[in-house]
């Protein structure tokens, strides 16, 4: 008998549906509750994918569902009030990135965290792509340095023009480039030892950003940000024997020493039926319900990326 596991949503927008197709797909899963400040896009969101219950508050939503893991997608300025109310009760959370506005903001979260001793994962899509991980998995039998590019492109105005709060628009990178600068925590190896700002982020002057990482291991990153300027996200990792290519992140390409061929590696079925990395990131968020290892990062990992933001930016 397959066992049952009561999974429950805060949010009822784009990301919350899409984590939604994923775990509803899983044998064994209960869409057991949904809350929303706006009732109707609840019950709309209730009615489209079988949800269970409609809610008034979080305390409703965990006391009437008693749920095992609660996905929160909410925007950038809700998340710290949503998340320290969900950290009242005793269910393993999965929060949408990115945790808070600015690094102050997913610090006080992280903060709270710990003061309730609550398990709290970040929903690192990118981490699960099956481009990501053949590269992780076929860097582990390579030896030596690896040079991590990370490639950013960033237009906050379309933020803007998309109903984006001035806040938010005004912390982009916080919002939006911790999608690719998170490549430097799953590629580098050893600890942040310093970030050189060789072409540094001037607020206000839409330019370039160049900075230089280096690890304990002795790998480098480089990242490289246009902004408001035509520009790729790309991510490539060289090692002396081979080198890896994410562009976009969703294919990853592999190249041989030697030749100048860049060879395709196949997509997981999984990152074409659903959003990216969603369908597996839901499998790992189960393991964490059952107490198992898995793959998931914890909340911790999601501020680490927020402090190499704020040490690029400076903001």
């Amino acid at each position: 008998m397959i066992k049952r596991y009561k999974v429950a949503f805060i949010g009822g927008g784009y990301m919350a549906t899409e984590h939604l197709k994923a775990f509803k797909s899983i044998p064994g899963v209960q869409l057991a509750g949904i809350y929303d400040l706006i009732r109707s896009q609840s019950e709309s969101v209730a009615l489209e994918y079988g949800i269970t219950k409609v809610c008034d508050s979080i305390e409703e939503l965990y006391l009437s569902t008693r749920a095992d893991l609660v996905v929160i997608a909410v925007s950038e300025l809700s998340t710290c009030e949503v998340v320290l109310k969900v950290f009242e009760f005793p269910w393993i959370c999965l929060i949408e990135k990115p945790v808070g506005y600015n690094f102050e903001d997913a610090q006080q979260i992280a903060i709270e965290r710990k003061a309730r001793n609550r398990d709290a994962y970040i929903a690192l899509n990118r981490r699960h792509y099956s481009s990501t991980r053949h590269v992780v998995e076929a860097l582990e039998k390579h030896e030596g340095k690896r040079l991590v590019h990370v490639y950013d492109q960033e237009n906050p105005r379309v933020g803007l023009a998309g109903g984006k709060p001035s806040l938010v628009v005004d912390h982009w990178m916080y919002a939006n480039s911790i999608h690719v600068i998170d490549y430097f925590n799953i590629l580098c190896r050893g600890d942040l030892v310093s970030v050189e700002n060789i072409i540094k982020w001037e607020p206000g002057i839409p330019c370039f950003v160049l900075s230089k990482l280096s690890y304990t291991s002795g790998d480098i990153g480089i990242y490289e940000a246009i902004w408001e300027g035509p520009g790729p996200w790309a991510v490539t990792v060289t090692t002396h024997s081979r080198r890896w290519e994410l562009r976009p992140l969703e294919q990853a390409f592999t190249q041989k020493y030697k030749s100048r061929k860049n060879e395709p590696v196949q997509v997981h079925p999984w990152d074409i039926q659903f959003k990216p990395g969603l369908r597996l990131q839901a499998e790992e968020a189960l393991k964490a319900v059952r107490g198992e290892p898995n793959k998931l990062p914890k909340l911790e990992d999601g501020l680490r990326g927020m402090n190499l933001i704020k040490q690029i930016y400076g903001i």
